[in-house]
């Protein structure tokens, strides 16, 4: 009997060749751009959930309340690891990182290397797995360094790198104790080599304040101790330890760190990017759903060339069930042999993908569990998609099919149009999200930075720059590279550092207020191209005593309240520590965060402070190459074993919007793969449609009708199904659509040409795929058709 139904199923499948590719290539793009997708959240879900014992790993956090709302981050003082560890018995292991940047050198070769400092318990919190060293004691000594696979191939070939020395910087030296296996793809880490906190506390980069909150804390709870009951004990681990009155701290737990990053008024969790994971699982369910109604649609609307078929078997002795799983069995046979042309799909476009997404995905061909799930996917793909057909085809009367009475429904309302609704709904309310993603994306990237990102180039300060700066700006400005230079703390596309503890007159004291702060040692206007709205540029030259001068944005004097702050004088710190600060200007505000939230209050502090980072001006006389060349040889002659890397800055700020053109590619790409799979489907039924009234068309032609009329005819229903769709997409859309820009404060309005464009865009599709076949079948010899009449 199997044979029997193989056979059948196969004979179907070559005598309708063309519904058979069509019915066969919908369900391999839907699952193939399904597969794509449900390998994207796997990876999303699966961060950092390798780690053996993350059940026990958490984050600590901070949480308090500024200018009226709750703000919680998970920046900790240096300090806190170490109380945590001493007085709380719950904890059984903390670990700090902090970034690192370092030459590293070797022989001849010099590289620039990002790291962490940590403490030695890391090893042994996270799976990291060593492929050479002991992760007990790998870190325990200052002069101890681990390195990557990818690190040690860069320094030492196919050397083993085991007890090998490094030189890092000028004048310290380490000795490889590790060799880490490569980070996987699904980790928030990124390091190359791990060092000892011992030594970052040796060079002065460790501090005992509760103020300072610049490091990551992790820690490992012991067994079977609740993450509510530590939380209940370390809240007000700060106050107890500092002046600091105000700050609750808590744990994150490992299980939420990718996904789950906002919290809400109360400090609960409400979400992050758990809601792109969801959004993206109902795209790939829904583009899954319109392949199977391709198939379903397609199978009942051959119905009527089966129907004999039914009859038969059914007069002969089978019985409803035994022709439901032939039915079902041919379907699953299609969605084998679509599922191995969208395995096809899928790996030819993964490197596409990867290169869309920013991920390093793969097929685990030798996971026995993948094939496990593939051909589950397939079975239920084929079950789904044969489900409808098989119940409509094998309730067939055999009387009414045998006598010839037997005619498909054509009533108002039939499972297949409401099938085609349903698919155009879906497609519609991609291209809708599409456009209004796009929208909002091309809005925040015109917004006036503030600042001229055009031929502003940045290096970050290494080896002696800092000691050669006056030398170096000078001949940067000499040589004709640039046309102006300023050092600073931060890249202008960044906010390293804030604080609220500043004081000035008038200020509530009762209220905390956070800036954002940026250092120069001036010329920061020439260089930046920011405008001035009051008082000037911190100038020493001019003014001696601008080592302490100040310039706020325009919000800061907003919220600090000023109505002429020139001159004005700000204290920062307490007590011994306390220093004053007065204010020489105001600029326009300028984007240095998120281009979609509004400007944060920052506070420009002058030369009195630190700094790690050079901008300069290149010449626009000079071409950008000549410049950059220029910049080189100085840069070379003051700090020679330094790599001169440089960074511009329009590209740095580019890529503030790389989520959400992420986001909108494959917002377009899967709208696309949806109104292709519809209008294969569309197309299809079409063609039977016309195949179906070929002798009316025929007699319509004989009694005069025209190619026109004809076309119009046979599209007609067509295009009332697709303008359905579009009633009933639109709103739907523009809810969820709203809901999703809510969360920019920066935002567009959603315009009725959103709808406009895209019901215009889906009927032109629509129109093209049924006119086809409505075109071809009016042009038809009438002769023909009513031969056999």
């Amino acid at each position: 009997m199997l044979k029997n139904y193989l056979k059948i199923t196969w004979r179907n499948l070559l005598r309708h060749k063309a519904f058979s590719l069509i019915n066969i290539v919908g369900l391999a793009i839907g699952m193939a751009s399904s597969a794509l997708i449900l390998l994207w959240i796997q990876n999303e879900i699966s961060y950092d959930q390798f780690h053996v014992k993350k059940d026990r790993l958490y984050e600590v956090y901070n949480r308090s309340v500024f200018d009226g709302k709750l703000w919680c981050w998970g920046t900790t003082p240096k300090v806190m690891a170490k109380t945590l560890k001493q007085d709380y018995s719950q904890v059984e292991e903390v670990s700090r990182t902090s970034n690192g940047n370092f030459l590293f050198t070797v022989g001849d070769k010099h590289l620039n290397v990002n790291g962490n400092f940590t403490d030695p318990g890391f090893l042994t919190m996270f799976s990291f797995p060593l492929i050479n060293g002991n992760a007990g004691t790998a870190l325990n000594n200052i002069n101890n360094i681990v390195i990557t696979q990818k690190l040690s191939k860069k320094l030492f070939g196919n050397d083993n790198a085991m007890g090998k020395v490094i030189k890092i910087d000028s004048n310290a030296y380490f000795t490889v104790t590790g060799v880490l296996k490569d980070l996987p793809n699904n980790t928030q880490f990124n390091f190359e080599y791990l060092m000892p906190w011992a030594y970052l506390k040796k060079i002065g980069g460790d501090d005992g304040g509760w103020g300072n909150n610049s490091v990551q804390t992790w820690a490992l709870l012991k067994p079977n101790v609740t993450e509510a009951a530590v939380n209940k004990s370390i809240v007000n681990i700060t106050r107890s330890h500092s002046d600091i009155k105000d700050i609750d701290v808590f744990l994150h737990p490992a299980s939420k760190w990718r996904l789950y990053s906002k919290f809400d008024q109360k400090g609960k969790v409400e979400g992050g990017r758990i809601e792109t994971v969801k959004i993206f699982s109902l795209i790939a369910a829904f583009i899954l759903l319109i392949a199977c109604i391709n198939f379903m649609n397609l199978s009942t609307a051959r119905s009527e060339k089966r129907a004999r078929e039914v009859g038969i078997r059914k007069v002969v002795g089978a019985l409803r069930g035994s022709l439901i799983y032939q039915f079902l069995g041919e379907s699953i046979l299609i969605a084998l042999i679509a599922g191995a042309l969208a395995l096809l799909i899928v790996q030819l476009s993964m490197s596409g993908f990867n290169l869309l997404t920013d991920k390093q995905l793969y097929i685990p061909y030798g996971n026995p569990y993948f094939w496990l799930i593939a051909l589950g996917f397939i079975f239920i793909t084929g079950a789904i998609s044969g489900s409808y057909p098989a119940l409509y085809l094998s309730s067939f009367k055999p009387v009414s099919v045998l006598k010839g009475t037997f005619k498909a429904a054509n009533a108002l309302i039939t499972p297949r149009k409401l099938l085609v609704v349903i698919q155009f709904t879906f497609a519609v309310v991609l291209i809708i999200c599409t456009i209004i993603i796009r929208q909002q994306m091309k809005y925040a990237q015109d917004r006036d930075t503030g600042y001229k990102k055009n031929n502003l180039v940045y290096v970050m300060m290494t080896g002696d720059d800092e000691k050669h700066y006056a030398s170096i700006k000078n001949e940067l400005l000499s040589s004709g590279a640039a046309s102006a230079v300023t050092k600073t703390s931060a890249p202008i596309t960044q906010a390293w550092s804030d604080s609220w503890d500043f004081l000035w007159e008038g200020k509530d004291i009762s209220k905390k207020i956070d800036f954002n702060i940026f250092n120069t040692d001036g010329d920061l206007v020439k260089t930046m191209g920011l405008k001035i709205v009051a008082g000037r540029d911190i100038d020493v030259k001019a003014y001696s005593t601008d080592s302490t001068a100040l310039i706020l944005n325009e919000t800061a004097v907003k919220i600090m309240g000023f109505k002429d702050p020139i001159g004005k004088i700000v204290k920062r710190g307490e007590g011994t520590d306390t220093k004053d600060w007065h204010i020489v200007g105001v600029v326009k505000d300028f984007i240095l965060q998120s281009p979609y939230e509004p400007v944060k209050a920052m506070i420009i502090q002058g030369p009195k402070s630190w700094f790690n980072v050079i901008h300069f001006k290149l010449n626009s006389a000079n071409t950008t190459a000549d410049n950059l060349k220029r910049a080189e040889n100085v840069f070379k002659k003051y700090n020679p074993e330094y790599p001169f890397e440089y960074n511009f800055i329009d590209q740095e700020y580019a890529k503030k919007f790389g989520d959400e053109q992420r986001t909108g590619t494959l917002a377009s790409l899967f709208a696309g793969l949806t109104i292709i799979i519809s209008c294969l489907g569309l197309f299809g039924l079409a063609a039977y449609m016309a195949q179906n009234r070929i002798k009316e068309i025929g007699v319509r032609k004989v009694l005069g009708a025209s190619v026109t009329g004809i076309t119009t005819l046979l599209s007609k229903d067509f295009l009332k199904l697709v303008i359905i769709s579009l009633v009933i997409a639109s709103p739907i859309a523009w809810y969820f659509m709203d809901k999703w820009l809510n969360g920019y404060t920066y935002r567009i309005t959603i315009s009725i040409w959103v709808f406009v464009i895209a019901a215009l865009l889906t009927m032109m599709i629509s129109i093209i795929t049924v006119s086809f076949q409505a075109i071809k079948a009016a042009l038809a010899n009438p002769v023909k058709s009513l031969r056999s009449e």
